[in-house]
């Protein structure tokens, strides 16, 4: 279960009593944002997306749309989302949980300038149904991301 790796990996920096598991649904933005009584935009939402064979994650406010100049513009490439199954298999995590902690190996992650707009953010944490309260400044440091780049409208 994907959740569980991301518990091993906060387990390792010392905040794994920090994911908090909702008895409803998390899996979209809007759902998030109304279990947790947040703005949309305080959701990281992660978007799982094919590189030239390679699975990267982007991480950007819930109310942010990929622009597709500035995706094009920054990776040489139309944007290309991975769909059903190949998002958990790929990835390591399913729709609805993804997140950009737990990955699979080689799973490269972008942090989108979004964030820098926000404190407080609520990633998911590998389940349809978890989230953990971060810092913008704690999400960089947890993930280690490649880049902050700006591929959002």
């Amino acid at each position: 279960m994907s959740i569980e790796r991301v518990r091993r990996q906060f387990k390792e920096l010392g905040i794994e009593d920090r994911i908090v598991e909702l008895d409803q649904s998390s899996a979209t933005v809007e759902l998030a944002a109304h279990a947790l009584g947040c703005q949309p935009r305080d959701i990281a939402k992660t978007l799982a997306f094919d590189v030239d064979g390679d699975a990267i994650v982007i991480v950007a406010v819930g109310d942010a749309r990929i622009d597709n100049a500035k995706y094009k513009n920054t990776f040489g490439k139309k944007a290309k989302m991975l769909h059903g199954d190949q998002v958990e298999a790929r990835t390591g995590h399913a729709i609805g949980g993804v997140c950009p902690f737990g990955l699979k190996e080689g799973v490269k992650v972008y942090l989108d300038q979004s964030l820098k707009q926000l404190e407080y953010v609520y990633p998911a944490c590998g389940s349809s149904n978890s989230c953990i309260r971060m810092r913008v400044e704690e999400l960089e440091k947890t993930t280690n991301p490649i880049d902050w780049i700006d591929v959002c409208k």
